[in-house]
């Protein structure tokens, strides 16, 4: 460990006033609770010492203590979620001890919204499974390109890249296909961002890790309030919310290929309301092989009507258009090497727009009961303008309509592609409508302290689809061969009682019930009428229904004040895509929802000062898992079939030490972290491709070693470093686990590949400005992080770039 601390530079104290209040402490370890106007110790609180990186957080008792501070004036800056920061000056001398009170007399604006991990419980004491948050100060040394950077400092979860930025997240967490994100339910501050979070969970739109100021991610029995996906586990962005008083930032960052990424953010509370504001522009000729031009505006407002009640209001805004495509290289053209960000179909063109608007509100009753209720509603057009080609096969015959490009090599079969002079455009718009109460209270019975959740929520969703196919490579009009929408209703019912048997054991009991009726209804498609393809209008409606009851239970055990076990079992649960369980002639294939029963069981431990780590065993038992073959997998577009079943076991564990904590150092922090998962995700039933049986075969894009691991360097002058690595284990982009290559490239072992980054920071604290100089890859490592959706991606090359961050 001591090999990677490559700087340690020469310390310098601030000196403090000491004017007014002073608390005296006659040894160099300060000890202190911190409590709420109500007398409750507050749980995560943050204690800042000033004039050095000593930083600390309270207990679940609301204990604090600090470490090495020499005898001298100091002040302590103490703040946490829901309170205004409170302030206290303190002076250490040579020998005594006097023990802190400090109290938050002021609430901050309270702000209704939901949560999954909870703000009082940032330490993950009461979570009944394996759990992480990333908070804005680690998003900040990251200082993320993509937001797949930070999610992948979460143990268990694998993020294949697919243009490189983020703007299509693909995340699978404990060997799930990470295609589109589609077994997990993925939020941003508790609402849905799915185009269809029902019957189309597809993540075209994935929030953009710029205006984040957090992520909270569920994997255990926790889970089984949200919905309807709960098969990997839950991922909800945060966003900032209205601060105190005037703050904003200005964040400007630059790098070749044209690219330009700015960020204006402003927020302020007056007499109990507060606003927030962020405008994020950002854009590229060319990183890697794609080209883009995104506009993300959000709005949020906050409303303190009483004592009782608050409300919230929030309305967004993103506008996407890129050049991104399906379209990747052949495996002949991976292995001539010098093409690997060659763009194909330059003409392929994705715009997606996105209207949002939400409301919550929240009544208190009484410190132990409240009522939540969100509406929300949010539309996404996506359409989807790409260049059709076709394979040379093994006969070389090109197509009739060909452009006279060629990629790859023609002296292999399928080893080359022939574009074609014609495009698919792929249009669709969605319109998502709901409403959520929720019920929250602590209550006493037989003789046990009880906090009983139970809610309703109602979910409206309608799918517009359209294939036009166009006469020209770089047309969006044209003949219109597929138009279509589907509906679905979804009811969610659900409960989650957490009993307190004593002051070390808790156990959450849950149950949800999702029904959800779906439609299909086509006006336009083809027919084959004598052996010939017709392209007709058409009436064909038909619909189902999915009931499913959804248990889970969970407990958390600390039997030691520094040690915290758990466990729990539920049910997963996604209901199938509506194209695929209703066919495109109207046939009801009554495809089962996906179902799992997934058990957990883990511990929490801070043994000693510095030392924090988490280790988490898992068993996911599938009896109906659904392959998907959707384009974006490398499929035919639909006909998902009941994939049959599967098993995914393993271990994930994180490792966090404070190497300042270890060593006494009080002018520079030194941290390092480790995250492992090791995997192993299989086909366990009697199924069967091609007629070759695939039990015993690893799910496709299950990686069986994925390792994280950051070191952060930083000196109160200002000066900082990060070095991040990230290794990703072999994996198989089929059932078959076929390891030789496939010519067309979309088939084959991928290698394991191992990356790393770097960030250099310095903080101008006269100027609360931040300059930052990133590197990704450093090692310009050359790896296949994808062979999805239709041939090979390349991981992005080296690529530097630089920032300027400047806080008012």
């Amino acid at each position: 460990m001591r090999n990677l601390i490559v700087v340690s530079i020469l310390l310098y104290l601030l000196s403090f006033d000491v004017d007014g209040k002073t608390i005296l402490i006659d040894e160099p370890v300060v000890k202190g609770t911190v409590y709420s106007k109500d007398a409750q110790p507050v749980i995560g609180a943050h204690i800042v010492v000033f004039g050095s990186l000593i930083t600390t957080a309270t207990d679940l008792d609301g204990r604090f203590e600090l470490f090495n501070l020499k005898p001298g004036n100091y002040e302590l800056e103490i703040s946490a979620i829901g309170y205004q920061k409170v302030s206290h000056r303190i002076q250490v001398r040579d020998t005594g001890f006097f023990d802190i009170t400090i109290v938050f007399e002021n609430e901050e604006v309270l702000i209704p919204e939901i949560l999954i991990i909870g703000k009082s419980d940032r330490l993950l004491s009461k979570t009944p499974g394996s759990a992480s948050y990333i908070s804005s100060k680690e998003l900040s040394l990251i200082n993320p390109l993509s937001g797949n950077e930070a999610l992948r400092r979460s143990p268990g979860i694998h993020v294949p890249d697919e243009e490189g930025v983020g703007m299509r997240a693909n995340i699978g967490i404990r060997g799930l296909d990470p295609d589109r994100s589609r077994s997990l339910l993925i939020l941003e501050d508790g609402i849905p961002v799915a185009l269809a979070p029902y019957g189309e969970p597809e993540m075209y739109y994935t929030p953009p890790i710029d205006r984040m100021s957090g992520i909270e991610i569920l994997k255990g029995s926790g889970q089984i309030l949200y919905g309807p996906q709960t098969i990997g586990g839950v991922i909800n962005y945060l966003t900032q919310s209205p601060p105190a008083e005037v703050a904003g930032k200005i964040r400007f960052q630059a790098s070749g290929g044209g690219y330009l990424n700015t960020l204006f953010n402003y927020g302020n509370t007056i007499n109990k309301t507060g606003f927030q504001i962020t405008l994020l522009k950002k854009r590229a000729d060319k990183v890697g092989l794609t080209a883009f031009d995104i506009t993300d505006l959000n709005a949020k407002l906050v409303l303190n009507l009483s004592e009782k009640t608050s409300i919230s209001i929030k309305t967004g805004f993103y506008d996407e258009i890129s050049n991104s495509t399906y379209i990747g290289l052949t495996q002949t053209m991976y292995d001539q090497e010098g093409q690997d960000f060659v763009h194909m179909a330059p003409e392929d063109k994705l715009e997606v727009r996105r209207y949002s608007f939400s409301a919550n509100h929240e009544y208190r009753f009484n410190s132990q009961a409240k009522l939540k209720t969100t509406a929300f509603a949010y539309t996404t057009t996506r359409n989807w303008r790409r260049q059709d080609f076709s394979s040379n096969g093994s006969s070389n015959s090109k197509p009739g309509n060909w452009t006279g490009v060629t990629w790859g090599d023609e002296s292999v079969p399928d080893g080359a592609i022939y574009m074609r002079n014609s495009t698919g455009n792929r249009n669709r718009q969605f319109e998502v409508t709901g409403l959520e109460t929720r019920l929250e209270v602590k209550h006493h019975l037989m003789g046990f302290d009880h906090e009983l959740k139970t809610g309703i929520r109602y979910l409206y969703e309608i799918a517009h689809e359209q294939r036009v196919n166009g006469s020209k490579y770089n047309v969006s009009s044209g003949n219109l061969v597929e138009d279509e929408d589907r509906t679905g209703n979804a009811i969610s019912l659900y409960l989650q009682n957490l009993t307190k048997l004593s002051d070390q054991v808790e156990i959450h009991l849950g149950l949800r019930f999702e029904q959800f009726d779906y439609e299909r209804e086509i006006s336009r498609r083809t027919f084959v009428i004598a052996n010939e393809n017709q392209i007709r209008d058409t009436i064909l409606l038909k619909n189902n229904q999915i009931d499913q009851l959804i248990p889970g239970a969970g407990f958390t055990w600390k039997p030691l004040p520094n040690l915290s076990i758990y466990g729990g079992v539920h049910q997963g649960f996604a209901p199938p895509r509506t194209k695929d369980a209703i066919s495109n002639t109207g046939e009801v294939y009554n495809l089962d929802a996906e179902k799992s029963v997934n058990y957990e069981l883990g511990l929490r431990s801070a043994p000693f000062r510095g030392i924090e780590f988490e280790l988490t065993a898992f068993y996911m038992d599938f009896s109906n898992q659904i392959i998907p073959v959707s384009e974006s997998s490398g499929g035919l577009g639909s006909g998902l079939v009941n994939g049959g079943s599967t098993i995914h076991q393993g271990v994930e564990g994180g490792l966090k030490m404070n190497i300042s904590d270890l060593t006494g150092w009080s002018q520079t922090s030194v941290l390092f972290d480790f995250n492992l998962t090791g995997v192993d995700a299989h086909f366990s039933g009697d199924r069967h491709k091609n007629e070759v049986p695939l039990s015993g075969n690893s799910t496709p894009y299950a990686p069986k070693i994925l390792i994280n691991s950051a070191l952060s360097i930083q000196h109160m002058g200002g000066l900082g470093l990060r070095l991040t690595t990230n290794y990703v284990g072999q994996q198989y982009a089929d059932e078959l686990n076929t390891i030789e290559a496939s010519p067309d490239g979309r088939n084959g072992l991928i290698p394991a590949y191992h990356t790393f980054d770097g960030n250099v920071f310095y903080m101008h604290n006269a100027w609360n400005t931040t300059f930052t100089l990133g590197v990704k890859n450093l090692t310009n490592e050359r790896y296949i992080v994808n062979r999805r959706p239709q041939g090979i991606r390349v991981g992005l090359p080296r690529w530097v770039h630089f920032g300027v961050e400047y806080r008012f």
